[in-house]
């Protein structure tokens, strides 16, 4: 009882037994942000709001769901939609967050691959990012599967023969997989467990560490400018902020990247109540059919242009370019022989291959929603070799960037 009549009580209590104060030192009040940044520094903030908006809105959700291929279907468009009470906004909520965390991202790495956020030092900062992107894909694929429509059967259907490799022909690993010849109950049970448990582990395993790796070199800056974290930070605390080219975490940083928090609400809960219908694919308000083809498979939006790479191919060489397209993005640090982090609008042939591939992925995009057919073919065909093309020549064109 004694720690708790002192002054600060039970903070005092808290802080002899955690470490509280150190804890606060370290990650939020000598925790050094550059000033030197935009609004597009903030992105990493509105990725973790929506994380926490993807868990409580699945963890209501989950308590209605029925993981039954017989009433997964029901359980979602007419239980959840129309009898829980509030659950269509649940509903609306998951939809929403689950397509509008990948456009997040997007946003998120190519803002740091337009700075140079992975080079000096950054090169973990960008390979843990680079895992959560693999980890979000991989629950936002199983999610993809609950709903149980005519899309989500198919689509797990084409991706999980992805498995059997072509002419290795890995028939057994992709049974292994399903559970089963083909997509039913114990390929739902799986995709459910990996959903609502494995996967989100797993995100926030990678989500600590990706801070974890922020915290040693310190964030960059849009100038590519180095600091003197130390002596920026003397000046911080000497009281000459105005001065100091740095900011501390908690709460100067911390307050710029709220105003940006509240802007993207406003545009989220706008897509929540008038236009949750663009997150959803109308062919998966159909019950999942096995033996009903739909005209046209395709995966959701965000996977797009990886699955293009795919398609113009024959089966091996489009396998082939689809791993390619899966793992390119890791090696960036290393592909990138630039000895400057520096924006891209400094660096010269490096600005013209940003702008190309970032126009060459969304051309990608909208060819992977098209059907394989006459001129979008061959738009299809053409921008894949060139986004391959385009990892090629990286090396060569920043190794001849002179050091600035």
């Amino acid at each position: 009882m004694a720690h708790f009549t002192k002054a600060t009580g039970l903070q005092d209590w808290f802080n002899q037994r955690l470490a509280t104060d150190i804890v606060s030192r370290v990650m939020a009040t000598e925790y050094w942000i550059p000033k030197n940044i935009n609004f597009l520094w903030a992105m990493g903030m509105v990725l973790v709001i929506t994380f926490v908006f993807l868990l409580a809105s699945g963890i209501i959700l989950m308590m209605y769901y029925q993981p039954n291929v017989e009433t997964a279907f029901d359980s979602v468009n007419y239980i959840i939609m129309k009898e829980v009470e509030f659950g269509w906004l649940w509903r609306h909520v998951h939809g929403v967050a689950a397509s509008i965390v990948f456009l997040i991202m997007y946003i998120h790495m190519f803002t740091g691959i337009y700075y140079g956020s992975y080079k000096k030092g950054r090169e973990l900062i960008w390979i843990s990012g680079m895992l959560l992107f693999v980890a979000f894909s991989a629950e936002a694929f199983s999610g993809y599967m609950l709903p149980w429509g005519q899309m989500s059967y198919w689509a797990g259907m084409v991706i999980t023969n992805i498995f059997s490799l072509g002419d290795l022909h890995l028939n057994g690993l992709v049974e292994w997989i399903r559970g089963d010849y083909v997509p039913a109950q114990a390929f739902l049970n799986r995709f459910y467990m990996l959903h609502v448990l494995l996967l989100p582990l797993v995100i926030i395993v990678l989500i600590a560490l990706h801070f974890a790796t922020l915290r040693i070199p310190h964030v960059n800056n849009q100038e590519g400018e180095e600091l003197d974290f130390e002596e920026e930070a003397k000046k911080y605390k000497s009281g000459d902020k105005k001065g100091s080219k740095v900011m501390a975490f908690a709460n100067d940083f911390l307050s710029k990247d709220m105003l940006v928090v509240s802007i993207f609400m406003i545009l989220f809960f706008y897509l929540v109540f008038y236009n949750y219908d663009f997150a959803m694919d109308p062919v998966n308000f159909d019950p999942a059919d096995g033996l009903k083809t739909p005209a046209h498979i395709y995966p959701e939006w965000y996977f797009l242009w990886s699955y293009e790479v795919l398609r113009p191919f024959s089966t091996n060489i489009g396998l082939i370019a689809f791993g390619f397209a899966q793992v390119i993005f890791v090696m960036l640090p290393f592909l990138d022989r630039s000895p400057n982090a520096i924006p891209a609008h400094k660096r010269g042939a490096f600005q013209i291959w940003f702008w190309v591939l970032l126009a060459d992925m969304i051309v990608l995009t909208a060819m992977g929603k098209l059907p394989p057919e006459g001129i979008y073919s061959t738009i299809g065909l053409v921008s894949v070799l060139l986004f391959i093309a385009l990892w090629i020549v990286l090396p060569f064109i920043t190794k001849m960037e002179k050091k600035l």
